[in-house]
């Protein structure tokens, strides 16, 4: 019998819990396949967006699932392409100690597009009884990788105007009426982890989502703004909770920490 997820106060992000190996290899798997991404990209060009996308998609999928087959071969794996017992319709995950959750190219929009940036790769590793406990996102056409081992601490001035990063097509209604709220400039910008990214890097202040998202969207995300002192939790201020048996998790605020109950109390006003 499946043991499933455990009671919620388990399973809060926790990244100073990781060891120095797994920091290490999070780090390492990221900034290897946005390099791999990297070189395709320069490859095959962009007279195919799809294909390029679908190049990008599974080669990146291939080299994270065969490197860690290869250096942690215990270990489950949660990946939005991967198949299988260990996979995102797969239960086997739900009975292990240690899986990783992976995006293997989050923004293929923003990958398949000339000159952007604004796309990622996200490596994390969610244990029993601790939550996230390792993770790196990398940014490769920005040549940077963001670990939750790393130091960047949420601090300096309030801006006298928040800026608030949301979907470059469908920024959520929650977004709007926070913006509204407290005189907010909304930022269009391209994946998940890219936004989530900016938000710890100070690039904007706030990172409002709602309307669907998946557990590999936000886990590495997550943890390198949590580690980082920044706020982040569902849009209703509830905790990010993850290897769930269905990895559905529509929501998600990534903000300063002072910005954190008016944006909530805002979004709760919309509701």
């Amino acid at each position: 019998m499946s043991r499933g997820p455990e009671p919620d106060g388990t399973r809060t992000a926790t990244p100073e819990a990781a060891s120095p190996e797994d920091a290490a290899l999070a780090a390492e798997l990221a900034t290897g396949a946005g390099e791999l991404l990297l070189e395709l990209r320069s490859e095959r060009g962009f007279d195919d967006p799809r294909a390029l996308k679908d190049a990008g998609d599974a080669g990146a999928d291939e080299y994270l699932l065969g490197r860690l087959a290869a250096e942690r071969p215990e270990d489950a794996v949660l990946s939005e392409e991967g198949k299988g017992e260990s996979g995102r319709i797969g239960t086997a995950r739900l009975d292990a100690d240690r899986v990783w959750i992976i995006d293997p190219l989050d923004g293929t929009r923003e990958y398949a597009e000339p000159g952007r940036t604004d796309w990622a790769v996200h490596v994390a590793l969610w244990q029993r009884g601790l939550g996230l406990t390792a993770a790196a996102v990398a940014l490769p056409a920005e040549g940077l990788t963001l670990r939750a081992d790393g130091s960047r601490p949420a601090s300096g001035p309030r801006p006298d105007r928040p800026r608030i990063a949301v979907s470059r097509t469908r920024p959520p209604a929650e977004a709007e009426a926070a913006a509204a709220a407290l005189d907010a400039e909304l930022v269009p910008w391209g994946s998940a982890g890219a936004k989530a990214m900016a938000v710890v890097e100070g690039k904007v202040d706030a990172y409002v989502h709602a309307g669907g998202q998946y557990e590999w969207d936000s886990a590495a995300p997550v943890a390198v703004a949590l580690a980082s002192g920044w706020h982040a939790t569902r849009i209703d201020g509830g905790p990010l909770l993850y290897n769930n048996p269905d990895p559905y998790l529509p929501d998600l605020l990534v903000c300063r920490p002072d910005l954190a109950e008016p944006l909530l109390a805002a979004v709760r006003g919309a509701a």
